[in-house]
């Protein structure tokens, strides 16, 4: 089998004795080439290639490395797909590893052709078109998908998530016909596109069902100074709304509402959260829960097989922000690489909203609980509101809008769990009056 275990390791030729005289002597000694293992990588994303590039550094020969990717692309940066919506960034400014990448690391990328198949006792995997590629170990990184809210008309052409470049073709192809925009979802995602397509010149309503936007980053208030700030901008939001029926023939035309009401619609995007992908690993008989279920290095109940990115759970929780991804990344990578020291970490991850002119940062537990205390700034002119919420003469958690500058400083007393008792008078007031006063 190429690249199975049992190349593992060169194999030296026995020492063969012959006469010459009286006296022994020793045939030179040869070194066979050590064959290379195989890694097989599914899912031509963020998070695996972040993963090759950390084993890489570790290891450059020690695997043939085959990518299989779903999207007919090379790597680029999902995180900007926003940007891109709005016009800020261009395809060539997203793209992270581009083909001529893959081929000067020696990386066999098959693009548009996604795994459809693991075969765990044979180590193999198939590909929609057929390609069978033999693994001695693989790397799962399938990410997540768009959760779309099953109602009544949800299949109507125009209806889509927000997850990766063809979404935003199909959203500027809609957006030069102008019209409505219709946007399910009032978290980071859903506020991101519903900015782009006001950019692009279409009338956008927001709907949530909460009565809150980013009510899983922000608190009401800073929520509310949100919600004025984007209103400002020419979006309109419903909150509080059920969405029962996407209306339309072949073509979305309206979305309606458990009250009754209904609002004009010539395109939807669902921005409702998004889900694991993990059909592929729960049909191969891999541990699934929410999520492709890992330890500490990255390894699935499998030992062949190490999972990253948005399509695993570990200890509990899932993921969906790039800083902990990295952190999976360099763990695996180190793993792959036989450099096994390292063991992933959860740690606490801020959101900034990528919105033009809106200022935002939130992190740790912006909610607090029985026996913490809050520390409130607001200054309504100046569009600013600080919270920090304290635990034990410590910050538990921090909320920023219109004044971030201190996001990063509050983030590591956060981290760092530094006592603030010396500096709580000014703490809501920044790093640089705290300094002073030290």
């Amino acid at each position: 089998m190429p690249g199975s275990a049992g190349t593992l390791g060169a194999q030296l030729p026995r020492a063969r004795p012959g006469r010459q005289g009286m006296g022994l002597r020793m045939t030179q000694l040869t070194t066979a080439p050590v064959a290379r293992q195989s890694l097989v990588v599914i899912g031509n994303g963020m998070a695996g290639m972040r993963t090759v590039e950390e084993m890489l550094k570790l290891a450059p020969q020690l695997y043939d490395i085959t990518v299989f990717g779903a999207e007919p692309h090379g790597n680029y940066n999902r995180i900007l797909l926003s940007p891109l919506l709005a016009g800020e960034k261009n395809i060539d400014d997203i793209m992270l590893h581009t083909r001529e990448w893959y081929a000067a690391n020696g990386i066999t990328l098959h693009a548009g052709d996604p795994v459809v198949h693991i075969d765990r006792r044979k180590r193999m995997v198939r590909s929609a078109s057929g390609r069978e590629v033999w693994y001695d170990r693989l790397l799962l990184a399938t990410g997540s998908k768009p959760f779309i809210v099953p109602v009544p008309g949800h299949t109507l052409a125009g209806v889509i998530g927000f997850r990766d470049i063809q979404d935003v073709d199909t959203m500027l192809a809609a957006a030069r016909s102008g019209g409505h925009a219709v946007v399910i979802g009032g978290g980071l995602l859903g506020l991101e596109a519903a900015n782009g397509l006001l950019r692009r010149g279409m009338q956008v309503t927001v709907v949530h069902v909460m009565d809150s936007l980013m009510n899983q980053q922000l608190d009401k208030p800073a929520a509310l100074l949100l919600k004025n700030a984007l209103e400002l901008k020419g979006l309109r939001f419903l909150l509080e709304a059920h969405t029962s029926e996407i209306a339309g023939d072949a073509r979305v035309t309206a979305v309606r509402f458990k009250d009754g009401s209904e609002i004009p619609a010539d395109l939807v995007v669902m921005a409702a959260g998004v889900r694991p992908n993990i059909e592929l690993a729960r049909a191969a008989g891999l541990h699934c829960e929410r999520a492709i279920v890992v330890d500490d290095t990255l390894q699935t109940y499998d030992p062949r097989i190490y999972a990253v990115g948005e399509c695993v759970q570990h200890r509990s929780a899932t993921f969906g922000l790039v800083a902990p991804i990295w952190d999976q990344a360099r763990v695996c990578g180190a793993h792959l690489a036989r450099n096994g020291h390292r063991r992933y970490v959860q740690q606490a991850t801020p959101t900034k909203l990528k919105v033009t002119g809106v200022d935002l940062y939130s992190v740790g537990d912006f909610i607090g609980g029985e026996g913490s205390e809050d520390l409130v700034l607001r200054d309504p002119r100046r569009g600013i509101y600080k919270r920090l919420v304290l635990a034990g003469n410590r910050i538990a958690g921090a909320v920023l809008y219109g004044d971030v500058q201190d996001g990063p400083w509050y983030f590591g007393l956060i981290q760092n769990r530094t006592d603030i008792s010396s500096m709580r008078s000014r703490l809501l007031f920044g790093e640089a009056l705290c300094a002073q006063a030290a």
